[in-house]
């Protein structure tokens, strides 16, 4: 395929799963269950950070979190009592633990405290090129409380450890991207959409690279970086939207 023929076959495929069939079988609907700001935040900062494995079960395992928290997760972020937090003794996903988890509610208990939104703790400057430096400054900001438990490090990709950072970089794309297909949240105004990194995970690494639009041998930051661009040939403004197309290709169509 050339160029253009390329751009229309992805275009086709954007269309296909950019769409609210799409929501249902996704952890895109966790926080899709909720109407207020800062708790279709905290969902979706959950439900990204627990995206490993099977949909089905990242869906299941999300909203039993969710649930520990009467599914108000904000204001129980802001009210919870000591001896409430005790119900998540026992929660686990693969390597995601109550360890873990205790220090994610305290994190963001921490910050919504003194900020309406998450939004805040992305910082972005109008003229980069891409969210690379905000990712940089989000995992120091999170993990900036004293005490911080060192293996919860491994749930918050940055780039200096040049992961490919995809669960983050989804997230963004939930709160940041917004169409008239409503998958996307667009909640956020701060990050553009041409900044936006694609999530690279191994099934859009293996449409990519059959598709060539990456070279790059390692699945790390520069490939997500080099993906992305490869992307921006096709629609600068909104790149990641081909998030849709090659995730469709690899889960659902096993291109």
């Amino acid at each position: 395929m050339n160029l253009q023929q390329l751009k229309s076959f992805l275009d086709e495929r954007v269309a296909v799963y950019n769409k609210a069939g799409f929501i249902e079988n996704d952890p895109i609907s966790v926080p899709h269950a909720y109407v207020k700001k800062q708790d279709i935040e905290i969902a979706g900062f959950f439900a990204a950070t627990l995206a490993w494995g099977q949909r089905t079960t990242i869906i299941n395992k999300s909203r039993e979190l969710l649930a520990l928290m009467d599914n108000a997760p904000h204001d129980f972020i802001i009210n919870h009592s000591l001896k409430e937090l005790k119900v998540f003794d026992q929660f686990k996903h693969r390597t995601f633990n109550s360890t873990d988890c205790l220090y994610f509610i305290r994190f963001l208990s921490t910050h919504y405290k003194k900020h309406s939104s998450l939004e805040s703790a992305f910082p972005i400057e109008k003229e980069d090129l891409d969210v690379e430096k905000a990712l940089i400054h989000f995992h120091n900001y999170f993990f900036s409380l004293e005490d911080f438990p060192p293996r919860t490090k491994k749930h918050i990709a940055t780039p200096l450890r040049k992961s490919a950072c995809k669960r983050i970089n989804m997230y963004l794309r939930w709160m940041v991207r917004k169409d008239a297909m409503g998958v996307d949240f667009g909640l956020w105004k701060t990050i553009s959409s041409s900044q936006l990194v694609c999530p690279c995970d191994l099934h859009v690494e293996r449409v990519a690279r059959k598709l060539n639009l990456i070279k790059r041998k390692p699945l790390d930051w520069q490939t997500a970086i080099e993906l992305t661009n490869a992307l921006k040939q096709f629609d600068p403004n909104d790149p990641v939207r081909y998030d849709f197309a090659l995730f469709g290709l690899g889960i659902e169509e096993k291109f």
